[in-house]
């Protein structure tokens, strides 16, 4: 599989709460808890007042932030952090103009807005890229009609999107991925973003790219305007020599080191190359980057516009010295969001438990000693490791035997009585920071570079893009938050022209966190889970005072929510039994029409697998006109085989039927074992006419719709 099903699509949550206040802010069924709340209070972005005023700021602000080892994660070596550390109606139908079939587009947030994915069509073409070369395929002839080769052999395995328009290509190499045995491990091997436009109209060809310093976050486009979110990190240079210094002296000379630094190291640097390939490096201006009260100064977040149908000329960039992980946007705004003190990495996997009876636990009052059978625990910072010895470690760590007791010996007369031995405190726990997620409007009206409207904060963190939403005025957003293994989620109204608050329902899933959520109009659906899973209905109508109107208990969860017409909702996530434990696949049908009363209409399980769609939407199709479904399906048995395939579906306004699966030819074998194979499993799917569309490793496969019968195969050679 490509990526782990128990970790893929993993979130970050938190461990330490902030709380002002505390306030029973549900109404509605089942309101008895109480959320901690904090004062949002108002943050908003200003400029510097020159480059000194910037570099003095920026110097003092990373300072706080440094450590023994860095600007990484407190008392943790950056040499030991891996790379993973550091429209409502997505399938819509094309208009018919011409010869041009009806066709699916990429499964988006919001209509108008569209969003990186792997496989592009127009009803005309198919383009894709895969392994590091872009293909346009001819929907009629059903033949590679362009190829180009993007990437060199030891960068293949770079995940890479596209984004068209027309006739040009954005292929989006955001960087990262795996490593293939035998690359060397340096910038080559494991370049960062880079953005290159593909000129379509003839044989493709490379007119212009834009290689940013930092970490691609996302992008968006409208019309032929794209804005790409890249991150950027000070580039000092921590020495890691001596290794007999102590923390407190470590961190001592990096702060030395960061007073030092200059305005260079902080200011996001980008490389801009044209269609002949002539290169010019540029930074971001000191006039250009704003920033928020309080700050890190250890990100910095820089939004790059580009107008496909112009070109890479002159791109417009601003940034701002903050965090950012999370994108999302409207036809007129980009919202930025970021958590830039929470520092502790938590990957969070799905629940695991024993089938053996156990007595119930309280969420919200864990016992001392969770149960064997508990759900696996996330562990939190202030958690250790291992068990703590009883002995007193010593210089080599092992732990030594406690000091005889007077019952049992005592000191001899020939010698000085031992000075007791007293053993060390344990090191304090460090003080973990807000458990906050700041928010960011930039306005996109108009071609240039966008301009800041506002800023927001509210407790906890949100999963993803999803959790958000931009309707008549109003900011929507759901988030989980915890203190410890005490956790609850709430959702919040904000003003979209301040940002400040006007409304909040809290107290959802109390000892659960957020699995997804979905807002459609004035509603709201929100799935917790940890042993079952309760989807919350939350009337947002009234934006100053919403309402939880309803909940619905099953077993398993919904890890993505998808519309499906009037008072209908799709689930796709995992079943799992009454104690948590996950179990495969499960598609779901849910009636929504009452909101007080969410039921489960149909459900479709698939044991011992999981799909790619769980945690990335844009593999999910729905095709309303013949109300069909599809979606990867990652599949395994007792040996640890596994099988990739897409699962064909009906869903109407009362089932969820299993219409058959599409499967890829086999790879055959290769002896070049230096790269990875390529992946027969099936990524993504697009509806043209009357045909469905796979997308792998290996090539495209065109099916037909009615029956699933083999119409063409076309190999990625």
């Amino acid at each position: 599989m490509r990526t782990s099903i128990r970790t893929a699509g993993a979130v970050t949550l938190a461990a330490a709460l902030l709380a002002t206040g505390c306030s029973s802010t549900e109404t509605g069924p089942g309101a008895s808890r109480t959320t901690p709340v904090m004062d949002l209070g108002k943050i908003k972005l200003v400029s510097y007042n020159s480059c000194d005023d910037m570099l003095a700021g920026l110097r003092t602000a990373t300072a706080k932030s440094v450590g023994p080892w860095g600007l990484g994660p407190i008392g943790m070596d950056p040499r030991l952090i891996s790379a993973e550390m550091r429209g409502d109606m997505p399938a819509a139908r094309g208009k018919m103009e011409g010869d041009v079939p009806e066709h699916s587009t990429t499964n988006v947030h919001e209509a108008g807005v569209d969003e990186p994915n792997l496989v592009k069509t127009d009803g005309k073409r198919v383009i894709t890229v895969n392994r590091g070369v872009l293909r346009v395929v001819d929907t009629a002839t059903r033949k590679v009609t362009g190829r180009l080769k993007l990437v060199n052999a030891e960068q293949m395995w770079a995940p890479a999107d596209l984004l068209v328009s027309g006739d040009r290509a954005l292929v989006l190499f955001s960087g990262g991925g795996i490593i293939p045995f035998g690359a060397m491990a340096k910038r080559a091997a494991s370049p960062g973003p880079r953005y290159v436009l593909v000129d379509l109209s003839g044989t493709p060809k490379v007119i212009g790219s834009l290689t940013p310093n930092g970490a691609h976050v996302d992008a968006r486009m409208i019309d032929s305007t794209v804005r790409l979110v890249v991150r950027s990190q000070p580039e000092i240079d921590f020495s890691y020599d001596g290794p007999d210094l102590s923390d407190a002296e470590r961190t001592r000379r990096n702060t030395d080191i960061v007073a030092k630094a200059p305005i260079e190291a902080w200011l996001p640097k980008f490389e801009v190359a044209d269609a002949k390939g002539v290169t010019r490096t540029d930074t971001v201006k000191c006039e250009q980057v704003s920033h928020p009260a309080e700050y890190t100064g250890t990100s910095m977040l820089t939004v790059h516009t580009l107008d496909m149908s112009q070109g890479i000329v002159d791109t417009v960039p601003i940034s701002v010295a903050a965090d950012g992980d999370t994108v999302y946007g409207t036809g007129s705004s980009l919202y930025v969001t970021s958590n830039p003190r929470w520092w502790w990495p938590r990957p969070i996997e799905s629940p695991m438990v024993d089938d053996a009876p156990t007595a119930p636990v309280d969420p919200i009052e864990p016992a001392a000693t969770p149960p064997a059978d508990a759900p696996r625990a996330e562990p939190t910072p202030a958690e250790p490791s291992a068990a703590t010895s009883h002995g007193i470690p010593d210089s080599t760590g092992s732990p030594k035997s406690s000091p005889p007791s007077s019952a049992t010996a005592s000191p001899s007369p020939s010698r000085v009585p031992p000075k007791p031995v007293v053993p060390r405190k344990p090191p304090r726990a460090p003080v973990q920071p807000p458990e906050e997620t700041e928010i960011y409007r930039f306005d996109l009206t108009g071609t240039g570079a966008p301009r800041y409207v506002a800023s927001g904060k509210v407790p906890g963190r949100l999963l993803n893009q999803y959790s958000l939403s931009d309707y008549e005025g109003h900011l929507r957003i759901a988030t989980t938050s915890t203190t410890g293994r005490h956790s609850s989620s709430a959702v919040y109204v904000l003003k979209t022209d301040t940002l400040n608050k006007v409304g909040e329902i809290g107290g959802l899933g109390v000892g659960e966190r957020i699995y997804s959520v979905r807002f459609i109009g004035p509603m709201g659906y929100v799935v917790t889970f940890r042993q079952v899973d309760p989807l919350y209905t939350i009337d947002l109508s009234t934006p100053a005072a919403p309402k939880k109107t309803g909940d619905l208990k099953i077993t398993g969860y919904s890890a993505y929510l998808h519309p499906a017409g009037e008072g209908r909702l799709i689930g796709i996530g995992q079943e799992a039994s009454e104690k948590g434990r996950t179990l495969g696949t499960q598609v779901s049908l849910f009636d929504v029409s009452n909101p007080a009363q969410p039921r489960r209409l149909s459900q479709m399980f698939q044991k011992n697998s999981g799909s790619e769609a769980e945690w990335d939407p844009h593999a999910f199709l729905y095709w309303a006109k013949t109300r069909t479904a599809v979606l990867p399906l990652n599949s395994w048995d007792g040996t640890g085989r596994t099988g990739g395939s897409a699962m064909v579906l009906t869903i109407d306004d009362s089932a969820v039927t299993r219409t058959g699966t599409i499967t890829h030819p086999r790879p055959r074998p290769v002896k070049d074992t230096r790269f990875a194979p390529a992946d027969p499993s099936i990524r993504r799917s697009v509806v043209i006419g009357d045909s469905i569309w796979t997308v792998s490793d290996l090539g495209l496969k065109v099916s037909d719709m009615n029956g699933l019968a083999d119409r063409a195969w076309i190999p990625f050679s």
